[in-house]
């Protein structure tokens, strides 16, 4: 197999989610997106953070595309969004716990 370089703005985007998987709170929020679909209220209250902290790290994580929400009257309700990133965060944690 040859090797094929990657282009810059694939390497920008890669390196991107590595960043969004590098900020504790959203290894957290995304961590319980991935077990149940939760109001930013919901989020704050399990993992006992400032509504609005869980808004801005969310607005981090929709721009990512790594979470999608569905509104319900006022209400949004957020869930995670890629099963790639997912298995990623999974065996990092396995990799963590086996060490």
């Amino acid at each position: 197999m040859t090797y094929q370089p990657l282009d810059e703005e694939l390497i920008m985007e890669v390196s991107n989610i590595f960043k969004a998987l590098s900020d504790p709170t959203r290894i957290r929020i995304l961590h319980l997106l991935y077990h149940r679909e939760c109001s930013v209220n919901e989020i704050a209250e399990h993992l006992s953070l400032q509504q609005s902290t869980v808004s801005h790290q969310l607005k981090y994580l929709r721009q990512l595309r790594l979470v999608k929400y569905r509104r319900k009257k006022t209400m949004y309700y957020y869930e995670a969004d890629d099963e790639h990133v997912r298995n990623l965060l999974e065996q990092t944690i396995l990799h963590v716990r086996h060490i």
